[in-house]
């Protein structure tokens, strides 16, 4: 895979502050493969596509949804996650990327669903947490509960705490994906 390449692209298809949460993302996501001994480069490339259509206008996103994907009517109820799976669809379709495993963890990087795999996991988490934009307390605290034992469901359920409490603060619809995810981590962590 061309990084160069896919950097030059996100480059001209990101705001500045959108391409350098891309980077971060990318290297934070190599770095949690690593911790839990999954497949550095691939973790690292689903990191930089992740929110490769992020920039795209809310017409283009539906437009593409509408006319390619398929998409459950929860899933947008917040135009805030159109972009992902539109950007697992530009990753097939621009990028080449046939692995199913790296256009999971892109196609999920923001709802998650239930009984994500570690992969899947660290690339959410990794979006969370990167250093470039995103509150250096917040991800500490996240990174020092991935250290604990049952660590990857444990940092999940906070950040899942922390997305319905600001989905309620700005008076947002919830999906309810996001509750059962929720509920689910819940059981996971408690037993």
């Amino acid at each position: 895979m061309d990084y160069t390449e896919i950097k030059k692209w996100l480059k001209q298809n990101l705001n500045e502050e959108r391409y350098m949460h891309t980077l971060g993302t990318a290297q934070c996501a190599k770095e949690l493969a690593k911790k839990y001994s999954l497949n550095e480069e691939k973790a690292y490339l689903a990191g930089l596509l992740h929110d490769c259509a992020k920039c795209f206008s809310n017409d283009k996103l539906l437009d593409i949804i509408h006319k390619h994907l398929d998409v459950e009517e929860c899933e947008m109820l917040n135009y805030k996650t159109l972009h992902a799976p539109v950007s697992a669809y530009i990753a097939e379709k621009e990028f080449n990327v046939t692995d199913k495993e790296i256009l999971s963890a892109i196609r999920w990087h923001t709802l998650g669903k239930i009984d994500m795999t570690d992969f899947e996991k660290i690339v959410f988490l990794a979006d969370k947490i990167e250093p470039n934009t995103r509150e250096k307390e917040y991800s500490e605290k996240i990174l020092q509960i991935l250290n604990e034992e049952n660590g990857l469901n444990k940092a999940l359920l906070i950040c899942y705490k922390e997305t319905i409490k600001s989905l309620v603060k700005r008076d947002l619809k919830i999906c309810i994906l996001t509750v059962d995810i929720y509920n689910k981590l819940q059981d996971l962590v408690k037993n």
